[in-house]
């Protein structure tokens, strides 16, 4: 029995020092908020406004391409539709 203590003693001195005095803690709750926040500002610090006359260029090509989004479909849409009545005969007369 005495000889199994010391393999345990002997196996457990050989891991080394305790996790807790080689590996810091994590930051507790109030320091990751700052540290949040001091990200937040330096991503802000790296944001450039752009020109006014790029701001006009940029909303022209989003106005642009939503039209034409739209109308593509807008196009799909009308002709799903009458092939959905084609498929189902939509002409039919229901009063009899």
């Amino acid at each position: 029995m005495s000889e199994a203590l010391v393999t345990e003693t002997a196996a457990s001195s050989s891991k080394g020092p305790a996790k807790k005095a080689v590996k810091p803690g994590k930051p507790g709750f109030f320091a990751r908020i700052a540290i949040f926040l001091r990200q937040v500002i330096g991503e802000l610090k790296k944001v450039v406004t752009p020109t006014r006359k790029e701001l006009i260029n940029m909303t022209a090509v989003v106005l642009v391409f939503v039209v034409i989004v739209m109308a593509i479909v807008t196009v799909l849409d009308l002709g799903f539709g009458q092939a959905v009545l084609w498929v189902f005969g939509g002409n039919v007369n229901t009063e009899q």
